[in-house]
């Protein structure tokens, strides 16, 4: 591949609440954190859908959108993404449709097909344990309503039809990366909580694409669990947050965001400590600046990833601004793979 001036950049947000917070301030911060990335040159702001997390606030994720679509200017915001096994595809297109029409040319639509959430909660949304296995005929009838209005079309999506609401399809394992191929989508891995497979997925998407009428060539994003600080070792005392956030994922505890704290010592097992670093954070990029940037070219290097989308995981709000701050500075000293822009 032929190396361009720099990757684009990108962000992911969950509406992080945090121990002694509440949805409002994590709602509020959202809003604060798209403003801030925008004026620092980022791409996209996508909103994850998870349920019944008491340290996530994005479970509306189509409201959410609209609300830091409203309160941004120019930043693309979309989804990252909506589990569309959870819902019926008109619905999607409805909501998706009417933001498009609201905040026209600025609107993605990420399509996942996990539940985002544990089994009980998946039944409450009306899935049962066969969704998902009809995903790739979901996303059919769903561009279909989002596409031109065919002769004949009896349902519609008002707003929707017409819109051509960008979709990409989202994964973490070879599936996604396989379908995203076939239609011809842009593709958006999910290494910020399951790395395993990311290279093997890249590879394959590029290798099976098929040109579309949307894209002609593969183009391809990472997410990737990020922390950047004035220094290593503030960095690595930042990095306890999304320790003990996957740790008590492991234990089945979805308590709020924790504060950071000097040392993970005794607060987990060895097994629990490989679990966590290698298994769920294994594409982390935690440091200071020359870290930070060092590791960021690694990914660029090793995947040929088009853009990076970061999922910051901070106590401190300030922090969070901080981090986005520095990682967008060093994005002129970071050289990506060329290829066609979605």
């Amino acid at each position: 591949m032929t190396s361009s001036a720099s990757p684009r950049l990108s962000m992911l947000e969950l509406a992080p609440i945090v121990a002694g917070g509440d949805a409002a301030q994590a709602l509020r911060n959202s809003a604060a954190l798209a403003r801030h990335v925008e004026q620092l040159g980022y791409t996209r702001f996508w909103v994850a859908e998870h349920h019944n997390m008491a340290g996530v606030a994005s479970s509306a994720t189509a409201v959410l959108i609209g609300h830091i679509a409203a309160h941004t200017h120019s930043i693309r915001v979309g989804s990252g993404g909506i589990m569309l096994p959870n819902h019926a595809p008109l619905v999607v297109a409805e909501q998706f449709g009417t933001l498009a029409t609201l905040f026209p040319g600025r609107i993605d639509l990420g399509l996942g097909r996990a539940p985002g959430t544990d089994p009980l909660t998946a039944r409450a949304l009306r899935r049962d344990r066969f969704a998902g296995d009809d995903f790739p005929q979901q996303v059919a009838e769903l561009r279909g309503y989002l596409g031109p209005e065919r002769p004949g079309q009896q349902v519609r999506a008002i707003p929707g039809t017409g819109t051509d609401v960008p979709v990409w399809l989202l994964g973490s394992s070879l599936y996604g990366a396989q379908l995203a191929a076939q239609l011809g989508l842009p593709f958006a891995f999910a290494a910020h909580f399951a790395p395993a497979q990311l290279h093997q997925a890249l590879k394959q998407y590029r290798q099976l694409f098929q040109p579309s009428a949307f894209l002609s060539q593969p183009y391809a994003m990472a997410c990737i669990p990020a922390l950047a600080a004035d220094s290593d070792d503030k960095a690595q005392r930042l990095a306890t947050t999304p320790y003990q956030k996957f740790l008590n994922l492991i234990r089945g505890d979805r308590r709020p965001l924790p504060p950071p704290v000097d040392s993970m010592d005794g607060l987990w097992s060895p097994r629990e400590a490989f679990a966590v670093r290698g298994e769920w954070l294994g594409a982390a990029v935690f440091g200071g600046p020359e870290t930070v940037r060092t590791g960021l070219q690694k990914l660029l290097d090793e995947t040929g990833v088009d853009e990076i989308m970061l999922s910051v995981d901070c106590y401190d709000f300030a922090d969070r601004l901080r981090c986005c701050e520095i990682i967008a500075g060093l994005l002129p000293r970071l050289r990506a793979a060329k290829t066609e822009p979605a």
